[in-house]
């Protein structure tokens, strides 16, 4: 039987019905007119016999699969040619009514969809003031009477098949019966979800296996596997961790199409305020998984603060009380349930899964694929919506810088609460550093642009999950050239450099701190940043002796970036004035340290050179002279911009007078002694 001819034959099933009760109304209210109280009933039928007894085997949601025999006529008349039977045999076998149940469930259904039920039912309790169906009416009405149906542990009451209107202040046997808006639209064969589940839940749609990369589709595997031989009786919570959120999502629509199940994503900041409410909750879902094959996808959140704990309270509570299966999607693990759950990590998908996205998304011949899946670490998804961009995008730059950028800005967002980005200027023709500090920090980039040769090429990754990543220690006076080594690195590898901004890392209160470092990590992991610690000793510094809880807590924060450094794959660049204040643990998993010296005369004399512009007017400047006064690249610097300013607001040109002027203001600044012969007569300009 095709759909549309089961909906035709379950019309005329309930149609039948509806008759059936009618007349059934009517024969009671002509017996009670009549001084003929109906008071035979049919008892020799067992109490605990439903619909579910005369089943073959548990219903498992396909309607082709139930098959009930027709009740006697003393109760709601079943065609047991029918198959698949009608909505209201379907409902009543999968919640275990009886017979009596079944028909009272009828009596609540026709209220909402006949209004001749109402006039009848008024007769029938002869007064008009009650047109409605009541426990009292039903007992009387039909066979096989039960006063246990009134119970809340009942499946009518428990499941909200009918709902008890307790306003009033009649007896629970007189007050009204109605039946929720699932229950009839279920009935009249229309299987949506409920519409106070609908406000809280959002349906997935469903994914092609093509959105997930192998690894990911091995997940989908285990899923589909350990969901088929679950039961409402044994629900199975089965909780997908790790960063790639989008492929989670898409994990569990290609698992609900295998299953034939819808899947239905409930978020825990959704979850209403009280615990009833969230009882009720999940109630209403487990109902909802008994009308039709669901997937329940929870989000679980992640941060720290105090809505977000609430949150996951109630999801734990949610979850302690429905009997369904439960996906649940959470950054990392989630403790304290009851149930029995296993956990499966989704990462990105590896550097040869990207490479081979890349290459099927790119044009033919396009070379950029490998280079891009060596850098970045992005979903399946992110690659084909850029690769499209840039196919679809005229421009005069090359694909292969236009995919790059791209890749760039599309993960740049992520950091901005926690760092700050620097603009890089510098290039390797501006900085100036002694020839073994240039060729290590060129050693850097060699290994940053070597990472996919070496750990997937040759197999460096098989062999070590730790220590993958690049970092290194810039280590020296203030002013000697970090920040701007940093600089230039950004430049020559093409990659946003962050700052990391320590008053939005680093909180007071326990926990904090470690959070957003995780989250810091975890976006910088995919390789599409360097992350700069300026005065790193003030997250680095070394572990103290355990005196009080603080000192535990600061040296866990301490543990815990030594983890995420060793486990980190991009590049981290550490800067410190004070290199004995860092943890001997850091030092270790450094992979290069640069020590920054103080500028030699030659050095000084070629930072005086190239830090002014040659669009600079200047005359008469003595850079020999000026190499020999005692300075770092950051005084010289600043010097500089003192002199320039100093000009500009005179129309004039900068000159050693006044650079020689500023430089004693930085002295004066520093705290440091000038000696008057070692910069001589200045014209007057000094102060």
């Amino acid at each position: 039987m095709t759909p549309q001819e089961w909906e035709v034959a379950n019309a005329e099933f309930l149609s039948g019905a509806l008759a059936w009760l009618r007349a059934r109304l009517e024969g009671y209210v002509t017996a009670m007119h009549g001084n003929e109280v109906p008071t035979e009933r049919r008892t020799s039928r067992a109490r605990s016999e439903t619909w579910g007894a005369r089943r073959k085997s548990r219903l498992d949601g396909d309607p082709a699969e139930t098959f009930i025999s027709s009740a006697s006529a003393e109760h709601v008349p079943i065609d047991p040619d029918l198959d698949p039977p009608p909505a209201l045999a379907i409902l009543a076998a999968r919640f275990e009514l009886t017979f009596f149940e079944t028909d009272l469930l009828l009596l609540c259904v026709a209220f909402e969809l006949d209004v001749r039920i109402a006039d009848l039912c008024a007769r029938a309790h002869d007064d008009s003031q009650r047109p409605y169906p009541t426990f009292a009416l039903a007992l009387t009405l039909f066979d096989d009477p039960a006063w246990d149906v009134t119970s809340v542990e009942r499946p009518l009451r428990h499941w909200h098949l009918i709902d008890l209107d307790r306003r009033s202040a009649l007896p629970m046997s007189l007050s009204p019966l109605r039946s929720d808006a699932r229950t009839v639209d279920f009935v009249k064969g229309f299987n949506r979800i409920d519409e106070r589940l609908a406000t809280l839940v959002s349906p997935l749609p469903d994914a092609e296996a093509s959105s997930l990369s192998a690894s990911q589709l091995a997940v989908v595997d285990r899923l589909v596997s350990a969901y088929s031989q679950s039961s409402l009786g044994r629900p199975l919570t089965i909780q997908l961790t790790g960063p790639d959120e989008r492929a989670k999502l898409f994990i569990a629509a290609v698992a609900g199409v295998r299953l034939h199940r819808s899947v239905w994503q409930l978020r825990a900041a959704w979850f209403p305020p009280g615990a009833a409410e969230t009882d009720e909750l999940a109630r209403l879902w487990l109902r909802e998984a008994v009308l039709a094959p669901t997937l329940l996808v929870l989000d679980i959140p992640d941060g720290g603060d105090e809505r977000d704990v609430e949150s996951g309270r109630m999801a734990r509570r949610f979850l302690s009380r429905r009997a369904a299966d439960a996906l649940l999607l959470a950054r990392s693990p989630v403790s304290g349930l009851d149930d029995p759950n296993f956990t499966l990590e989704v990462d990105l998908p590896t550097p040869s899964e990207q490479q081979l996205a890349w290459q099927r998304a790119l044009p033919h011949g396009e070379p950029a694929a490998g280079e891009l899946a060596a850098q970045f670490r992005l979903d399946l998804a992110s690659i084909q919506r850029i690769a499209d961009g840039v196919k679809g995008a005229s421009s005069d730059t090359p694909a292969a810088e236009r995919l790059w950028n791209d890749c760039c800005s599309h993960l740049a967002p992520r950091l901005e609460t926690l760092a700050t980005r620097i603009d890089p200027r510098a290039t390797w023709d501006d900085i100036v550093l002694p020839a073994e500090q240039q060729a290590q920090l060129r050693q850097i980039a060699q290994h940053v642009r070597g990472r996919y040769k070496v750990y997937e090429e040759w197999g460096f990754a098989q062999k070590m999950n730790r220590g993958l990543g690049i970092s290194a220690l810039f280590t020296g006076d203030s002013g000697t050239g970090k920040t701007m080594a940093a600089e230039v690195l950004s430049n020559d590898l093409r990659l946003p450099l962050y700052r990391i901004d320590l008053s939005a890392v680093v909180s007071k209160y326990i926990g904090e701190t470690e959070r957003n470092l995780r989250q810091l990590f975890d976006v910088a992991d995919c390789g599409g940043f360097i992350l700069f610690f300026d005065e790193a000793d003030a997250l680095f510094g070394k572990r103290s002796e355990v005196r009080d809880s603080h000192d535990r807590y600061a040296n866990i924060e301490v543990n815990y970036l030594l983890q995420r450094i060793e486990a980190f794959r991009g590049l981290t660049i550490l800067a410190t004035n004070v290199r004995a204040a860092l943890d001997f643990a850091f030092l270790r998993r450094l992979r290069f340290i640069v020590s920054f010296p103080y500028p030699s005369a030659a050095d000084r004399k070629l930072i005086w050179e190239r830090t002014f512009s040659p669009r600079t007017p200047t005359r008469g400047l003595d850079l020999e002279r000026l190499g020999r006064l005692n300075a770092t690249g950051g005084v010289i610097r600043n010097a500089c911009l003192d002199a320039a300013f100093e000009s500009a607001a005179n129309d004039g040109v900068v000159t050693m007078p006044l650079l020689l002027t500023s430089l004693k203001r930085e002295y004066r600044k520093l705290n440091r002694p000038i000696n008057e012969a070692e910069f001589g007569a200045s014209d007057g300009a000094l102060l």
